[in-house]
Formats: structure tokens, C-alpha cells, sequence
């Protein structure tokens, strides 16, 4: 299906891809801020690390210039960081939190979608 001049199931990949390269890097670094921070055992490291391993190979997987695919995956990773902070930390989201994530997705929608005159 086609939304103006982008493909609905490309775009929606491309945001699934997004999403699961934020929950890599999340929890890689996570799990080594439970270490550091709430006594965590040393072995949180190694799941960390893969995790982190995980987080660049996804970012490969985007056809798109690294550099834009870097700058709308930011909008996607701030999205994922709040429903995290909400998922794991149990602090529900303000009103604020909400309209935030709302613009980030838009800037990662236009970055990643939007015209190119080259």
C-alpha cells in the first residue's frame, strides 16, 4: 500500500527496524547501569555486550545514507527510551513525554520519508 510517495509496508519495517535497534541499545547499556548503579552481578556485562553488538549490526541493515538513518533513528530511540522508562522503571509518561515522543516520530517520519530533490 502506498502513502503518498512512500510504500506503508516499507516505512513500517523501516520503524520496526528502528524499534528493535533502540531495545538493543537500551538494554546494553542498561544492564551495565544495574551493575554499577543497583549491585548488579559483573555477569549483566556479557548480555550487555551483546546487546550492544546487536545495536550496530541493526544499524547496518538500513538502506538509507548512515548519516540520515542515524538522525531519524534518534526520534525513534527517544520514543523507546520513554515507553522504557514507563515499561521498567514504572514512571508513567507526562503529558509532556507524550508530545515529545509525538514530534520525534514526525521528525524521524520526515527525515526518512519525506521528498528528495537528488
Amino acid at each position: 500500500m502506498m502513502l503518498g510517495d512512500v510504500d506503508l509496508g516499507s516505512a513500517l519495517r523501516t520503524l520496526a527496524l528502528f524499534t528493535a535497534t533502540a531495545v538493543a541499545e537500551i538494554v546494553g547499556c542498561y544492564l551495565p547501569w544495574l551493575w554499577l548503579k543497583k549491585n548488579g552481578s559483573v555477569w549483566l556485562l556479557l548480555p550487555a555486550a551483546a546487546s550492544l553488538a546487536l545495536f550496530v549490526w541493526l544499524l547496518t541493515l538500513h538502506p538509507q545514507a548512515s548519516g540520515r538513518v542515524y538522525a531519524a533513528y534518534g526520534g525513534v530511540y527517544v520514543s523507546v527510551a520513554i515507553l522504557w522508562l514507563w515499561a521498567v522503571d514504572a514512571i508513567k509518561p507526562a503529558p509532556a513525554d507524550w508530545i515529545g515522543m509525538g514530534l520525534c516520530l514526525a521528525g524521524m517520519a520526515v527525515i526518512m520519508f519525506g521528498p528528495r530533490s537528488v
